[in-house]
């Protein structure tokens, strides 16, 4: 795959036309954009310098809560995500898709802006994670995935004593972008 394909223009599109919401973040869209302009593969996970991957954490506002997924290999409550398809043709499909396919709950709605970005290393590779926020629909239920240990949803005051500081960030990011 090259930066001729419809997500690579894409993801250069999303993160060149994002307002980061303080410093810290648009250091990282540029970092993001950088590493798409250097790297054509950079979509893909066999770009050895890292790459993109899109995910999403999935709220209910009604209920004042979000679902986690208990991650098989990490062992870590989660948002959902992972890696980009070629069938993709935009990150928000491939983050809608990722949380769909994590959680099993149908009709879920991406608020239309990615909401944080987070780059982080994992077993593969540094993954430039390009995260959204979903909203799920009335009376949603999950359903574990093969990729999950478990599904959990946990109100946003909980969300601090289970999860890492990178999800903390992100469910307070996906409040603002709520107000």
């Amino acid at each position: 795959m090259s930066a001729a394909d419809p997500l690579h223009r894409d993801a250069a599109r999303v993160l060149g036309a994002w307002a980061a919401p303080d410093g810290e973040q648009d250091k990282l869209r540029a970092a993001y954009t950088g590493h798409l302009a250097a790297h054509p593969d950079g979509m893909w996970k066999s770009c050895a310098a890292g790459h993109l991957t899109a995910s999403a954490l999935i709220v209910d506002p009604e209920r004042e809560r979000v679902l986690l997924t208990l991650h098989r290999k990490l062992r870590m409550w989660l948002q959902t995500g992972g890696h980009c398809e070629p069938a993709d043709r935009s990150l928000a499909v491939a983050a809608l898709r990722e949380a769909t396919e994590e959680s099993g709950v149908p009709g879920l709605r991406l608020l239309p802006e990615p909401v944080r970005l987070d780059r982080h290393d994992t077993p593969c590779a540094t993954h430039l994670d390009v995260q959204y926020a979903a909203l799920a629909p009335s009376g949603a239920r999950e359903t574990v995935s093969e990729e999950s240990l478990a599904l959990r949803w946990f109100g946003y005051e909980e969300v601090r004593e289970v999860a890492d500081a990178s999800v903390v960030r992100l469910l307070e990011s996906t409040r603002a972008a709520l107000r």
